[in-house]
């Protein structure tokens, strides 16, 4: 069965980066396109980035252009979200989904959280 588990998230200082994983099993990952959600408390879950199955286009929501970067390993099954210059307003749970037809496929989450 499909399963997707993020790593990575922590407490950061504004300003600060990090690095997250989603490592994906269950389905053929390099076919696929690969995406990261966030959701912080009270608000709708939106879109990050996304990324083509062979990863050569991407796309980002404008809030975080220029300070994030999504990239993937096709032969260790893995997506990865490069966060640098990280703001309050980026403290969230973060989630990387699979589409799949006719099913949407999600991780369990992980927080980031940035705090001085």
């Amino acid at each position: 069965q499909v399963q997707l588990v993020e790593s990575g998230g922590g407490l950061v200082q504004p300003g600060g980066s990090l690095r997250l994983s989603c490592a994906a099993s269950g389905f053929t990952f390099s076919s696929y396109a690969m995406s990261w959600y966030r959701q912080a408390p009270g608000k709708e879950r939106e879109l990050v980035a996304a990324i083509t199955p062979p990863g050569d286009s991407t796309n980002y929501a404008d809030s975080v252009k220029g300070r994030f970067t999504i990239s993937r390993g096709n032969a260790k099954n893995t997506v990865f979200l490069q966060m640098n210059s990280l703001k309050p307003d980026d403290t969230a749970v973060y989630y990387c989904k699979l589409s799949r037809r006719p099913y949407d496929y999600w991780g369990q989450g992980t927080q980031v959280t940035v705090s001085s």
